[in-house]
């Protein structure tokens, strides 16, 4: 692994006046945190890394992001209810330490009622499962990624390979949401969605239609301060600096195991992201990466939940407190 914790770590520190504000003095227009609402203790890694055999089992923790900021409260992705068939497919999968939205947005001050979009990354139950408990936001998604799902779930059972990890009742969830007005589904990249929040589609990737989301955080087109929440397009920072020792290079791009598309178009999303943040790695945000902990202010809850702070904007105050950075493992 050639990401080096400490120095991340380091990095983002130095980035923290007193004011709150991120990137050395330039005014952030958003504070971006990843909360942990849940966890699978005893992931197979080969899931997490594609190729990695063998190789035992990893936390994966369940996450979702808020992006706060210029009078919004936006989310990437909403996580799963835990019940009915979603709770089905948290125990097969062996979700454990499942807390509802209401429980974890408290830890930064917020409540689900607060939260006016939600971007989804991509239509799986830990994503897009619990979208009831959030009652005045909207919603956008990549119409392929309905569009594709909707015609997965019309195949013979013989090819429901397809559908692991999908909860066909977040799909009619979906189509409420429209019924509504309150979902948007988005053809391809869409600019300033929120100001200086863009969206870009990873087609044929994890799913049908994944995208990532941009916040270009002091709102210039060319913005110095971007970062980029990849859904699961990266798990793991292996998946961005794996070991490249069996092609004779010190690292590669190793794309994630589950796939619907092609590991292929992966490598070619990650590489898409990479360009946008300069290659700085350290700019894509894995939310499944248990060992964000170690690379940015983070602190556990008394629910044994972590709260981990990517950027703070300009007046905000940290929610995970200054000794966090004490703990950092």
């Amino acid at each position: 692994m050639a990401l080096q914790p400490d120095a991340y770590l380091d990095n983002h520190l130095n980035n923290l006046n007193n004011n709150g504000y991120s990137t050395g003095g330039r005014m952030a227009s958003y504070s971006i945190w990843v909360l942990e609402y849940s966890a699978v203790e005893n992931y197979h890694k080969s899931g997490i890394v594609y190729g990695a055999h063998n190789q035992g089992f990893k936390k994966l923790p369940y996450c979702y992001v808020v992006i706060k900021g210029g009078g919004h409260v936006a989310m990437v992705d909403v996580g799963y209810n835990h019940k009915d068939y979603g709770k089905h497919l948290g125990d097969k999968f062996g979700v454990t330490n499942w807390h509802p939205p209401r429980d974890v947005l408290a830890e930064v001050g917020l409540k689900p009622e607060d939260v006016d979009t939600v971007f989804v990354t991509h239509a799986h139950f830990d994503h897009f499962g619990n979208v009831e408990d959030f009652p005045n936001a909207h919603f956008y998604i990549q119409e392929r990624e309905i569009a594709k799902w909707i015609w997965a779930m019309s195949l013979p059972e013989r090819m429901r390979w397809l559908m692991t990890a999908m909860d066909p009742s977040d799909i009619l969830r979906g189509v409420d949401l429209a019924k509504e007005g309150r979902l948007t589904c988005v053809d391809g990249a869409m600019e300033e969605v929120l100001p200086g929040i863009d969206l870009h589609p990873a087609y044929d990737t994890h799913t049908f239609g994944c995208m990532w989301v941009e916040v270009r955080n002091d709102g210039t087109a060319q913005s110095a301060d971007r970062w980029i929440l990849a859904g699961d397009l990266i798990y793991d920072f292996a998946n961005l600096e794996g070991d490249g020792d069996a092609v004779d290079v010190e690292t590669i791009y190793t794309p994630v195991g589950l796939a619907v598309g092609s590991q292929t178009n992966l490598l070619l999303a990650t590489e898409e992201m990479m360009k946008h943040v300069d290659y700085e790695s350290r700019r894509i945000i894995p939310i499944h990466e248990e060992r964000l902990k170690d690379t940015f202010p983070s602190r556990i809850s008394d629910k044994s939940l972590r709260i981990t702070e990517i950027c703070l904007a300009d007046g905000e105050t940290t929610k995970v407190g200054s000794s966090t950075h004490s703990s950092f493992r």
